[in-house]
């Protein structure tokens, strides 16, 4: 099987470049050029505005950085340009990606002189925000954080020379579109400036943003077989939704070096195959939108230097990460855009090296195999899924050094995320605190502390003198059958207030008018029935005796209304 050949026969001496820049690219091994910078050069370092395609791994960054580089060199400021200004600005859709265009200027540009200033969100808010004041001649960020510094007037682009969209076709799936067109605004007119644009795919929708913010731009694109990269052996299996861990635990089984990446697509299922590789002694890490931007940064250093050897990760590392001797791609889930699938497997194969790009077509996720096969163009091969493969295999022991969390590092991340601007500081509420933050101790001499109040004696209460008279009457006093009774909890509200104190205590008024003594019945004696109150109550009312058989008949009975209407005219 024949293989296209990834370097050309053009070398970067041939270019007419600055002595400093073609002194880095040497250095950093940079001899011959790609098909994309071939074809991307001679027109860039013309001055021409570029919308370039090619395969991912092919050498994109290292195309515009070669150009923007070069003309800063060469070509002097604007002079509308104040002093830290920035001379150009390169776009990257996400973090990562920013972080892998700055890791190739100082690596191209070490010999230039040249400033650059390294904007994202997540981490180093002040920090970022004091680069941009004390100036620099490059600004590598992402759409939010550049746009946060620049309505707070940190930065400016009035002298912009030359503007990078670097994976235009992001731009667009993360919604940084609108973001885009806000910062090219706030640059020069597009006949001043260079631009350029490179992305892996090129729509209609990325044309006609190229066309809309840059001056006739040359259309640039690397022609090749496939849109896949040609050197990366394509396999698929058919397994079900549950067998899909145990083949792939088996499936690394079989691999004895190597530094794989396994895409998933929610994060809840990237924790639950993460912890299944930990538990048969795999040397792994997770990263997803969830992974602070510090750690993740952290990971992908340790995932480069070889301390783990798989990374689960979702969509967020499908673009811009050069990680070099990525040797397997799992595609445990087919993912639902068939763009995303050529960005997945071009983490392997890249640079003219051979990989392994595996595919899990389940249940789930299979419908959108025909979509992607018609994206790339090519059939993918098939393998079968026999018993042996689901068979979960035994946990390999653990080679000494394995991961281990590192409680400093953990410590120094926390210290430099940060979601946005840091909140104001406020004057404290106690003004006696003095400046500094809250609960921090502060330096110099403390204040003497308070001489300590002396106890107080205790208040010694003089006994009252009582008459002799008065002891003695209290004592001589028989003492009363209510004050010897237990004392009832008296009821409040309820049904049949009203009854009880107009029957039961209206006789205990009358007899006590009449000289009797209170009887057992009127206070604390057995409960009368609902009705015999009720009676009671009514002999009361009426001032009649109780023993009178009559009433006593016809008490419990409430006369009809027009009975009362006859005896109140009656009475009258």
């Amino acid at each position: 099987m024949t293989h296209q050949q990834p370097l050309t026969d053009i070398v970067f001496e041939s270019f007419e470049l600055h002595p400093s820049l073609l002194a880095g690219l040497n250095d950093a091994g940079f001899v011959r050029c790609t098909p994309i910078q071939a074809l991307t050069l001679p027109v860039a370092l013309a001055g021409h505005d570029i919308a370039g395609q090619a395969q991912t791994g092919t050498g994109k960054t290292a195309a515009f950085l070669v150009a923007v580089l070069n003309r800063l060199l060469t070509c002097p400021a604007m002079v509308e340009r104040k002093t830290g200004d920035p001379r150009a600005v390169i776009l990257a859709p996400t973090r990562e990606l920013a972080i892998q265009i700055e890791k190739d200027f100082r690596n191209i540009g070490r010999h230039t002189g040249l400033t650059s200033a390294l904007i994202y969100g997540g981490v180093d808010y002040d920090k970022q925000r004091e680069m941009l004041k004390s100036g620099v001649d490059i600004v590598i960020a992402t759409p939010g954080r550049i746009i946060d510094y620049l309505k707070q007037h940190v930065v400016s682009f009035r002298a912009v020379e030359s503007v990078v969209l670097d994976e235009a076709d992001r731009m667009f799936d993360l919604g940084f579109i609108a973001d885009v067109r806000f910062l090219m605004r706030r640059m020069p007119p597009r006949e001043q400036r260079q631009g350029m644009l490179f992305s892996a795919t090129l729509s209609h929708r990325v044309l006609e943003l190229a066309y809309e913010h840059m001056n006739s731009p040359e259309k640039v694109t690397a022609e090749t077989e496939t849109v896949t990269a040609s050197r990366v052996r394509q396999v698929v299996y058919f397994p079900a939704n549950e067998e899909k861990i145990p083949l792939l635990l088996n499936l690394l089984g079989k691999l004895d070096v190597h530094r794989s990446i396994v895409f998933i697509n929610t994060k809840a299922m990237a924790e639950r195959v993460t912890r299944a590789l930990e538990r048969h002694g795999h040397r792994v890490a997770t990263l997803s939108g969830d992974v602070p931007q510090a750690k993740r940064e952290r990971l992908l250093a340790r995932f480069q230097k070889g301390d783990i050897e798989l990374l689960v990760a979702t969509d967020v590392a499908a673009r811009g990460l050069h990680i070099p001797a990525v040797s397997h791609v799992f595609n445990f889930d087919l993912p639902q855009d068939a763009e995303d699938y050529v960005h997945r497997i071009g983490r392997t194969a890249r640079l003219g090296a051979e990989g392994d790009a595996i595919s899990f077509a389940c249940d789930r996720y299979a419908q959108g195999l025909p979509d992607i096969e018609t994206y790339i163009e090519q059939k993918i091969p098939t393998a079968s899924v026999t018993s042996d493969m689901l068979i979960v295999p035994p946990a390999k022991p653990r080679a000494d050094g394995s991961f281990a969390i590192d409680d400093e590092a953990e410590a120094a991340d926390d210290l430099r995320n940060t979601a946005g601007a840091p909140p104001k500081t406020s004057s404290p509420r106690n003004p006696r605190s003095g400046p500094g933050r809250p609960g921090e101790r502060r330096d110099g001499p403390r204040r003497e502390a308070r001489p300590a109040r002396p106890a107080r004696a205790p208040v010694v209460q003089a006994p009252i003198a009582v008459p002799e008279a008065v002891v003695e009457a209290v004592a001589a006093a028989p003492a009363s059958d209510d004050a010897l009774a237990p004392k009832k909890r008296r009821r409040r509200g309820g049904r049949g207030r009203s009854k009880r104190e107009g029957g039961e205590l209206a006789p205990a008024a009358s007899n006590a008018g009449n000289g009797a003594a209170n009887t057992p019945e009127s206070h604390g004696g057995e409960r009368k029935p609902r009705r015999e109150r009720g009676a009671r109550g009514a002999d009361a009312r009426h001032g009649s005796n109780p023993g009178d058989p009559t009433i006593a008949a016809g008490a419990h009975k409430k006369p009809g209304f027009f009975h009362r209407i006859a005896r109140f005219f009656g009475k009258r």
